[in-house]
């Protein structure tokens, strides 16, 4: 066992009488410390901090989630709010943004090579010791990494932009700016990420955003990375990757999907299809929030108002295309919807439906999504 030394003096006052006194730390490990003082010198007693050591915790099974920005993360009195819920109710994990739509990351990376993209933004200057925290109370830590929906990255390396047909960065209809999913230096600054903020405690890697744009001039639009490929084929390419660099650490991932990727045997035009991302990751989440499903799905006039109906058909269509693939179902954790938009007001008893739901199917685990993190106590059962 090696043992290192390190030698200090230290000034002490004993009535009255300044004494110097030698000091010799033998370091076990980082987090033992003996202290020897010469015993022809007077005592000095020196207090030193203990290092703050990252820990990691085992995926709960059932997991039962909560999402919360990085902006009320970094916010000690909102992100309370947050673990009050946690304490008092049935949830047991939370999602946090590592890196949002806007590309930015919500805190200090300790990788210098990832520091030079200059994308971190620190809202949450304490992420360790709040993970600590969350960790000391039994809660399982997800980060949440959007992808190729990346405004900043293109801001800063265009040439990994997804394009209109004269070369310019193309936008979808809100304006936001894509990377080319096919852009392999971007697969490897996700992994850079990925890694980094395990090591920083984070339990589990979830990566949302997974796919090609969806809305915007899809006429005038180019893939300087990806052309005379499939778009399936292509985010296979990166499930794979991704799957394999973790999978090969031990680190859990998770991938966030369209809803309609568990009943649509097409790639909805994205590149997403469900058995695809089952292969590589831990678990996938498609997203079957009700009220993003169109007018007349299934012949259910406002898919909204039927929040039990539509989680029970969209997962059991799930869950048997995973037996399907020879793979557990148990894969599948839903993020299901605590919001309402669209003129439906979700209640407690609606929320608390996609829960029956998403167990009458057959799966334990389930994420709950909310923008703006303001929850519906009263839907989950306490503790």
């Amino acid at each position: 066992m090696k043992i290192k030394q390190t030698v200090y003096t230290a000034l002490s006052v004993i009535g009255g009488i300044a004494v110097l006194s030698t000091v010799i730390f033998f370091t076990l490990k980082p987090t033992d410390y003996i202290a020897y003082v010469s015993p022809t010198d007077a005592v000095a007693t020196i207090i030193l901090p203990v290092p703050f050591a990252v820990t990691h915790i085992k995926t709960p099974d059932p997991l039962k989630a909560i999402y919360m920005t990085s902006w009320v993360a970094g916010n000690k009195k909102l992100r309370q709010n947050l673990v009050n819920l946690i304490d008092n109710t049935e949830i047991n994990a939370v999602v946090i943004d590592i890196k949002d739509y806007t590309g930015r990351i919500a805190f200090n990376v300790d990788d210098s090579e990832l520091r030079k993209f200059g994308s971190v933004e620190n809202r949450i200057p304490d992420i360790k010791e709040f993970i600590g925290e969350l960790h000391k109370r039994g809660v399982y830590v997800i980060g949440r990494i959007s992808v190729f929906q990346d405004s900043f990255l293109v801001k800063t390396h265009p040439e990994y932009a997804v394009k209109t047909k004269a070369g310019v960065v193309w936008k979808d209809r809100k304006g936001v700016s894509w990377l080319d999913a096919g852009a392999k230096p971007v697969w490897d600054y996700i992994v850079a990420i990925g890694n980094d903020y395990y090591n920083q405690g984070f339990d589990e890697l979830n990566f949302d955003y997974i796919r090609f744009p969806s809305d915007g001039d899809m006429k005038d639009i180019s893939y300087p990375f990806s052309e005379g490929k499939r778009k399936s084929e292509i985010l296979n390419e990166f499930f794979a990757h991704v799957g394999k660099v973790f999978r090969d650490k031990n680190i859990p991932t998770s991938a966030d999907l369209f809803g309609m990727t568990t009943s649509n045997k097409d790639d909805l035009g994205i590149g997403q299809i469900l058995e695809n991302a089952l292969a590589h990751f831990d678990y996938v989440s498609p997203m079957v929030y009700p009220s993003h499903y169109p007018p007349n799905f299934n012949g259910w006039k406002s898919p909204a108002e039927k929040p039990y109906e539509t989680i029970l058909f969209a997962m059991k269509k799930g869950y048997e295309r995973a037996i399907v693939a020879s793979t557990t179902p148990l894969k599948l954790r839903p993020w299901l919807q605590d919001f309402s938009i669209n003129g439906v007001q979700y209640t407690p008893e609606m929320v608390r439906a996609q829960i029956q739901a998403t167990y009458d199917v057959g799966l334990t685990s389930w994420m709950m999504w909310n923008a703006a993190n303001r929850y519906t106590t009263s839907a989950y059962l306490p503790n």
